[in-house]
């Protein structure tokens, strides 16, 4: 008779006691999960917002989602043919790279897709975000601002004074240009000035069924051998 292969051994001897204890309890979370739902997949998250992925949850109830320590998911699943939880969940793993999540449901592959296909939301750049768009402020008054903010905007760079009580841009201001890798000034005067550039969107990679134990690269790229190298996260628990 093969062994079962919910009966292993995990290692996790370089972490502390305490985060040891979370981080078998994270395996067991996920080892449930697996057990319990029709489809697993792994998606990917562009311009990560907490608030978006709260509402996101919120919306799927029926369904559990999982984000970050991507090492202790990979080993809850299995990182090679030998050690993984069931069939076919070690090539699962090789996805777990980067800013990714796991969503457990019982939710069809179309009706999953559907849905992140049509949640995208815009925000507001951060620092080291790329610019979409030419952004150039005109010269005047800049009435939106109280007086006493002049000095702030001044400092991030804008040619700005106060003119009979009212804040004035002195000269046409160049923001950032498109393509242009955003400073943290250029960031702020840009939600100062509600202008979005960020797309929070989600794209689903990968897939495993629970009752054929297949798995399917939904996103079309293969993980490669320089992939599977990459350290992501910070936390050794091997």
């Amino acid at each position: 008779m093969p062994k079962s292969k919910r009966d292993k051994k995990i290692s996790l001897t370089k972490t502390a006691k305490k985060g040891l204890q979370s981080k078998q309890k994270l395996i067991e979370e996920l080892r449930k999960c697996v057990d319990t739902y029709r489809n697993l997949f792994i998606f990917s998250v562009a311009n990560m917002r907490n608030n978006k992925l709260k509402d996101i949850r919120t919306a799927w109830k029926h369904s559990r989602f999982f984000f970050g320590k991507n090492k202790v998911m990979a080993i809850a699943l299995g990182k090679r043919e030998t050690d993984e939880y069931k069939d076919n969940l070690h090539k699962v793993s090789k996805y777990l790279r980067g800013e990714v999540g796991v969503l457990f449901t019982n939710k069809t592959k179309d009706e999953v897709q559907e849905y992140f296909d049509h949640f995208k939301e815009m925000d507001f750049a951060r620092s080291g975000n790329l610019a979409q768009m030419d952004t150039t402020l005109n010269e005047g008054p800049l009435e939106q601002f109280p007086h006493s903010m002049e000095p702030q905007l001044r400092q991030l760079g804008l040619p700005t004074a106060l003119k009979k009580g009212v804040v004035t841009l002195l000269k046409e201001h160049a923001v950032c240009k498109e393509g242009d890798v955003l400073t943290p000034e250029q960031a702020r005067i840009l939600k100062l000035f509600g202008i979005e550039m960020a797309e929070f969107k989600v794209q689903i990679k990968c897939m495993w069924n629970s009752e054929t134990v297949e798995f399917e690269n939904i996103a079309g790229k293969e993980v490669t051998m320089e992939d599977e190298e990459e350290d992501d996260d910070e936390d050794d628990v091997e």
